[in-house]
């Protein structure tokens, strides 16, 4: 099979984000716990949906994704959205202990509301933060001027709040209060 362009890349990755995080009934999917979706029912539902897509395809996207939104389970046979769902789902996540500080990125329209109501979930099931500032702008970038918050997470965590992490490498928490956020400039 030829390489896939970056916009096949990219249409697929949208497509499969859709429907892994926010509405697999729409393709007559139901997340099993874990968020996992049978491969072939994945690719049967996409070609019965008109949007064909192979396994070679698939396996371009979740390899290729610099996000790496998705992943397979060890068979292969299943594959899930990593983290990003606002379906109820429960992903199966080990609470873990985060590193001191992690970051958020904003743009800056949100920044006032943050500070003062803190990091909320909103429809997702978690906020997400990011182990290094340069992925925070990244993220922030996407709302405009992109603003970076650090997160005290050490305090957080000795307060008693939970933090996960999924397996690309975002961090997840219920919310973050005000009080634990520092805008970097």
């Amino acid at each position: 099979m030829e390489a896939l362009s970056p916009s096949r890349l990219v249409k697929i990755s949208k497509y499969l984000s859709k429907h892994l995080r926010h509405q697999p009934d729409r393709l007559g999917l139901k997340l099993s716990p874990g968020g996992w979706v049978a491969v072939e029912d994945l690719v049967a539902a996409c070609e019965a949906h008109r949007f064909p897509l192979s396994r070679a395809e698939l396996e371009a996207v979740v390899a290729n994704s610099d996000k790496r939104r998705f992943s397979f389970d060890e068979t292969g046979t299943l594959i899930r959205a990593n983290q990003g769902h606002s379906v109820p789902v429960d992903l199966q996540l080990e609470p873990r202990k985060p590193p001191e500080i992690l970051y958020h990125g904003t743009g800056e329209p949100s920044l006032e509301s943050i500070l003062r109501w803190g990091l909320l979930k909103m429809s997702r099931h978690h906020v997400h933060l990011s182990a290094d500032a340069e992925t925070a702008r990244r993220v922030g970038m996407r709302h405009g001027r992109p603003v970076i918050l650090a997160i005290d997470t050490a305090a957080m965590a000795a307060a008693g709040y939970v933090f996960y992490c999924s397996a690309n490498g975002v961090w997840l928490v219920d919310a973050v209060p005000p009080e634990y956020l520092r805008r970097l400039d």
